[in-house]
């Protein structure tokens, strides 16, 4: 299985997932009802994907395909036309950044 490290957009989204999406997030205390606890799926994400949430693994990651993707390591990469840096292709993306589309689209 392939394995990255998690870029701080994900680590963002992962958190909004768990707040706003997961059914044992419990917004009034900020924590998981099934831990009584602390959610560690937004504080203490990194590589370990072994360590995510099977509630959030199976019934919450999913509404994010790209997300998944990573932590399933079911992911093509293509290196960045100006950068040359590896990134995961939404469709046929061509460039990892806003700023290195904008460098490689003509004036």
């Amino acid at each position: 299985m392939k394995t990255r490290e998690l870029t701080a957009g994900e680590i963002r989204e992962i958190r909004r997932l768990a707040t706003s999406m997961c059914a044992n997030y419990d917004g009034n205390y900020k924590e998981c009802v099934l831990l009584n606890g602390a959610c560690y799926m937004t504080y203490d994400v990194g590589y370990n994907t072994n360590a995510l949430c099977k509630y959030f693994r199976e019934a919450v990651l999913p509404l994010n395909p790209t997300l998944e993707a990573v932590f399933t390591g079911n992911f093509e990469t293509k290196p960045c036309k100006i950068c040359n840096k590896e990134f995961i292709p939404v469709g046929r993306q061509a460039y990892c950044s806003a700023k290195c589309k904008s460098d490689g689209q003509p004036n």
